[in-house]
């Protein structure tokens, strides 16, 4: 089994090592290198390129908002997940923004963010539950004054309807397979023709855009 090679970017020493002791006894999880601010992610992911960032979001010289929006641009297949304290909309959001795949809070359970790290390895999101309210929240109540042509999609057939839906149950393409008894492929064509009927780039932004048509809420 592949190893999931992690970059933990955080500015208080006892947060990295706190997740590198819960990501180093997982046998699909190795800690490849440390960074204490997003200037020096950026050379650990240069020199490194893990799979997986781990990334705080208010840390000094660079934060990683900023941090996460070169390592997309940079490096498109590294998956950013953000593990941190904040979570209002002005730092979720353009967190999610600059390319972050995940977003945690730190006091979710050590399972959880070893999970979320799978997750975003996999392509798929990993969202804390009080991040998904707060997302779908802030959609509803901004595209409440927005007049309802503005949120108009073009319709999806049943099979990405199906789709749809597990997708804003927090279910990975593997689960969606399982559910809908096709292959991960199929999945991963779906959410594609979901993305290009919306013109939408990944996961998160399907989610959005379905809240904002009023198709789905989160489980």
């Amino acid at each position: 089994m592949a190893e999931i090679r992690v970059l933990l970017v955080d500015d208080d020493p006892l947060v990295r090592a706190a997740l590198s002791h819960f990501l180093g006894r997982e046998p699909d999880t190795v800690v490849v290198a440390e960074a204490e601010d997003g200037r020096d992610a950026l050379d650990q992911v240069g020199r490194h390129r893990p799979d997986v960032v781990v990334m705080d979001v208010r840390m000094p010289r660079m934060d990683g908002i900023d941090a996460t929006a070169q390592i997309a641009e940079r490096w498109p297949d590294v998956r950013v997940l953000a593990v941190t304290t904040f979570d209002t909309v002005d730092t979720v959001l353009p967190m999610l923004h600059a390319g972050a795949s995940g977003y945690l809070l730190k006091d979710s359970p050590a399972g959880e963010i070893v999970e979320g790290v799978r997750r975003v390895h996999e392509g798929t999101t990993s969202l804390s539950p009080r991040i998904a309210s707060m997302l779908i929240e802030h959609v509803r109540e901004r595209d409440h004054r927005a007049p309802r042509a503005a949120r108009s999609l073009e319709p999806l057939t049943d099979r990405e309807s199906d789709v749809l839906r597990c997708l804003a149950r927090g279910m990975s393409n593997a689960e969606i397979a399982a559910e809908l008894l096709v292959s991960e492929g199929s999945v991963k064509a779906y959410l594609g023709r979901i993305m290009t009927k919306w013109g939408v780039r990944d996961r998160v932004q399907i989610i959005v855009a379905a809240a904002r048509a009023g198709l789905i809420a989160f489980q």
